[in-house]
């Protein structure tokens, strides 16, 4: 076999199949001679029991003596063990932060998290991550980028808390799914910005004009009373709104508070006991909020 060299790959005839010229001095590199004329070079190897052909440049942009140092380290990194083309095949199909966000988000958090929680997860990769850091690759992220994504949401600091919290369960998930190696979440170490809790309690004052215009929406009807009936319900158990809105018969027991999923941090207005009292030997209240179910005695 020839050596390879520009002259000989210039003059190679174009035939109706694509066929590879090989070196005569390094085994499996050659020139690779396409029907539209199109010539590059490429390096044969074996790993295993498969055969791996690794392009390495088209002809005119990359002479033949550099494609020849190119196929040398190539070789050389095979006889160490590696494989050059796979690991090019790798990080060509791997995924970015992005997808890994959207993966996170179709495949965890659909099935195990409130749809708020989906919701809040979309919104951040959308607002937040995606534009900053969702073209890098999985593997690739260090925590020196994650901190300083953190660090450019300084002006939100509650955002930044968040992405930083979808951002290490993300992280996590893909060390479950083999994407990175175990213990090496680049979330870690990275420090939260303090949140300050924020509670605003009504006064007597504004609880007495409150109360005043929901009687005025009842009398004059300008509000439904299912909308009136959620209002009195969340002054006077100091319920979420998501609790009121989703109330069912069988949270109301008279006795004992409603199941409250997890801790809020503050109220908007001053609380009261959930339970609620027997009414002119009633065992159920006449209707729940905000829904028009009909009313139960």
């Amino acid at each position: 076999m020839p050596k390879i060299t520009k002259r000989l790959v210039e003059v190679a005839e174009v035939r109706d199949k694509d066929y590879i010229i090989f070196d005569g001095e390094i085994p499996g590199f050659g020139a690779r001679i396409l029907p539209s004329g199109k010539r590059s070079y490429l390096v044969q190897y074996r790993v295993g029991r498969k055969f791996r052909r690794m392009s390495l440049g088209l002809h005119g942009i990359l002479t033949a003596e550099k494609a020849r140092g190119r196929a040398i380290k190539v070789l050389g990194r095979v006889k160490d063990g590696e494989d050059p083309a796979g690991a090019r095949e790798k990080a060509r199909t791997e995924l970015t932060v992005d997808d890994l966000g959207r993966r996170v988000i179709d495949e965890h958090a659909a099935h195990h998290c409130k749809p708020r929680t989906v919701g809040g997860y979309r919104y951040y990769l959308k607002a937040y991550i995606r534009d900053r850091i969702g073209h890098l690759r999985v593997s690739e992220i260090e925590r020196a980028d994650i901190a300083k994504l953190h660090h450019d949401l300084r002006f939100a600091p509650i955002q930044a808390n968040r992405c930083l919290q979808f951002l290490s369960k993300a992280f996590n998930l893909a060390e479950v799914w083999g994407l990175r190696p175990d213990g090496t979440n680049p979330c870690r170490h990275v420090k939260k910005y303090p949140e300050k809790k924020r509670e605003r309690y009504l006064s007597k004052e504004e609880l007495a004009r409150l109360g005043e215009t929901l009687r005025q929406c009842e009398q004059e009807g300008i509000e439904s009373r299912s909308a009136i009936n959620a209002l009195r319900l969340l002054i006077f158990t100091g319920c979420r709104l998501s609790e009121i809105m989703t109330l069912k018969w069988d949270y109301v027991d008279f006795i004992f508070p409603i199941p409250k999923p997890a801790p809020r941090p503050s109220i908007s207005a001053p609380r009261r006991s959930r339970s609620f009292p027997r009414s002119n030997g009633r065992t159920k209240p006449h209707g729940s909020s905000p829904g028009r179910t009909p009313a139960r005695t």
